[in-house]
């Protein structure tokens, strides 16, 4: 594998002999002052160039940077660009992800001076490399607090409890009904979202709003107290109804914990009957269901 120092005196002159290439910044992680380094880091590289067509008509200089492995842009069906919004104008703004076969990974852009400009999807973390024309804006130091956990008010806390009971019944619904991907999806993609947000409050409670947990709360580990982290792996489940609905119950009781304990740090309100709401519906669920749900049918 090639070692940081090859991969940037790479993206650097690759920036310089290329005259459509103005100017050359780092973004993400590697720009973060307080991310953790490891052989996995990608290396977040945007280039301001001339015009983008150009870059896209032609996409063997990619190339130059290795040999590559997996490939996916932006307009690449089901790809990054549709997750994050980024289907539109592709005449200012291009980008790849480039994954190479010594397992070295960069996630390269093109754009314009006038996208560059508006600034329209940067953060603060922004580390200058190379300008040759002098465009880049002078900004400070890196940070990552665009990414910090945000003090809740009432009105998020409130509607996190709802969306989360909300959602378990749901779940609820698909086990009654044993239509396991039905309860899965549901769990996955909407309560375990809920307890993911409840839980970052809780740590930025504990942490005075200073840090990020990260991006789907990789840094879990490192900011909740060791027995909430514990039971917080104990609400993945297994592929079974049985194990869903045991993790279904240890979502609900840590969720329920940390909301309070939120609420009472930020002397707000926990809505107790967004839980009591839930605990009805599912008492009801498997009285209609006529089995106990730690059963599988």
């Amino acid at each position: 594998m090639r070692s940081d120092r090859q991969m940037m005196d790479l993206i650097l002159s690759r920036a310089r002999e290329d005259d459509r290439v103005l100017a050359a910044y780092l973004k993400g992680s590697r720009a973060n002052p307080r991310a953790d380094r490891d052989v996995f880091q990608d290396f977040d590289v945007m280039y301001v160039v001339r015009e983008v067509a150009g870059f896209r008509a032609d996409p063997a200089w990619l190339e130059g940077f290795g040999p590559i492995l997996l490939k996916q842009e932006q307009h690449s069906p089901f790809g990054y660009g549709a997750r994050f919004g980024l289907l539109g104008d592709d005449q200012e703004a291009y980008s790849w992800l480039l994954l190479f076969a010594d397992g070295t990974r960069i996630d390269l852009g093109v754009e314009t001076v006038d996208h560059l400009n508006r600034g329209a999807f940067r953060n603060r973390l922004f580390l200058p490399l190379l300008d040759k024309v002098g465009c880049l804006p002078q900004l400070p130091p890196p940070t990552d607090a665009d990414f910090w956990v945000q003090r809740p008010d009432q009105r998020q806390l409130t509607g996190c409890c709802n969306e989360f009971f909300w959602s378990l019944c749901d779940v609820v619904k698909g086990i009654a009904r044993q239509e396991l991907p039905f309860a899965m999806g549901v769990y996955h993609s909407q309560t375990r979202a809920m307890l993911d947000q409840m839980l970052s409050w809780y740590v930025g409670t504990e942490t005075d709003f200073s840090l990020s947990c990260g991006k789907h709360s990789r840094y879990f580990g490192r900011y909740l107290p060791p027995e909430l982290y514990r039971r917080y792996c104990e609400t993945y489940p297994g592929g079974s109804f049985a194990q869903l609905w045991q993790a279904v119950e240890c979502a609900q009781s840590l969720f329920a914990e940390a909301a309070q304990a939120v609420a009472c740090r930020l002397s707000l309100t926990y809505p107790a009957g967004e839980e009591a709401g839930f605990d009805r519906y599912a008492a009801w669920a498997q009285s209609q269901a006529g089995r106990p749900f730690p059963e599988d049918g």
